[in-house]
């Protein structure tokens, strides 16, 4: 659990923490609900978040995700030529497909997230476009199969413990059930709904009267169109928060081989630990991917020795530092911070 005396950083305060984890639960919460749970004002929690956003500590976007649509995310591994890295990961970032970049081995290797609209997309970018660039020596790619934390109604728990179970009650707090990370039955949008989405992009928080007025719709109208894209699923609002703030400075690609028969379990006990916000059950060798934010490198020893190592089911484990984030989810990254989303 990491509580406000634990940031390093000392950019936040009890209350921002507080701030944090409300939206975790519910994104799009009013700061008058939020205030009136956490025994703030309403000017006090709106002050609070448009200075956490302005610093770069939090980002509240909307973000789509592809197996509503009826296709698959994989996890792209790139070994690069020494010099290469920031071009290639640049032109990545530019991608609207490509929605988590980090750089590790001394600069020499690219890890991302891919999630295109279509098969044709995806084929183009890992088959075609980055084998064929010079500078990439190696790629691999792997399918997820299962997500156990990280996305659409996944809480990071680091932050678990800030608020009172009852405080977490009142934001609608509910456990969450995995599903099939790919729909039998994809969504079909229409103009309307990627408005919406492209609006969401940029502000997951935007009020109804601007998701109206961007989709030319009535509040009604987009108050129901927005609720039938969460409730099925086509889009998540992400809550995205800069690790270095809370004092998490060391980074690592966590690849795991799990028997078989213990891969669920596996995943379910990462998604509860507090270093970690992402895991993901995948094709190939290593059939458990996970992403760890630790205080510094004695905690990512300790995490890796005692509470992954005992997970059930392990027969390897590679641990790949982070040497720098580009993009998180949809956002980028500079100096550790969160960059304003763009139109």
């Amino acid at each position: 659990m990491i509580t406000s005396n634990s940031a390093e950083s000392g950019d936040l305060e009890p209350d921002d923490v507080r701030i944090l984890r409300a939206l975790q639960l519910d994104p799009r919460a009013p700061y008058a609900q939020i205030g009136a749970v956490l025994g703030l004002s309403e000017t006090a929690v709106r002050r609070r978040y448009l200075r956490l956003h302005a610093d770069g500590i939090i980002r509240v976007v909307g973000v789509l995700d592809p197996g509503a649509l009826g296709q698959s995310r994989w996890l792209v591994r790139l070994r690069c030529r020494p010099g290469s890295v920031a071009a290639i990961s640049a032109g990545l970032a530019r991608r609207d497909d490509v929605s988590w970049i980090a750089v590790g081995a001394a600069g020499t290797e690219i890890t991302c997230a891919v999630r295109s609209r279509t098969t044709t997309d995806r084929d183009d970018l890992i088959g075609h476009r980055l084998p064929r660039t010079a500078a990439v020596l190696d790629i691999s790619a792997a399918a997820i199969l299962r997500q156990f934390i990280g996305g659409r109604g996944h809480y990071w728990a680091a932050l678990a413990g800030t608020l009172t179970p009852a405080e977490e009650t009142a934001f609608g707090s509910a456990p969450f059930v995995e599903s099939a990370v790919v729909a039998a039955a994809p969504a079909i949008l229409d103009a309307t709904d990627e408005k919406l989405i492209a609006a969401l992009a940029v502000d997951g928080r935007a009020a109804l009267s601007a998701l109206a007025a961007a989709a030319n719709l009535t509040p009604g109208r987009a108050a129901r169109r927005l609720q039938a894209l969460l409730e099925h699923r086509v889009v998540h609002i992400d809550v995205e928060i800069a690790p270095a703030a809370l004092g998490l400075h060391t980074r690592a690609a966590l690849l795991l081989r799990i028997h078989p028969a213990h891969l669920s379990a596996a995943g379910r006990a990462l998604a509860r630990d507090p270093a970690v916000p992402f895991a993901a059950a995948t094709s190939g060798r290593d059939n458990l991917h996970a992403v760890a934010h630790c205080r510094d490198l004695d905690a990512l020893y300790e995490l890796t020795t005692t509470r992954l190592g005992e997970l059930p089911g392990l027969q390897s484990m590679e641990i790949s530092p982070i040497d720098h984030q580009v993009k998180q989810a949809a956002t980028r990254l500079t100096a550790d911070r969160l960059a304003r989303p763009t139109p």
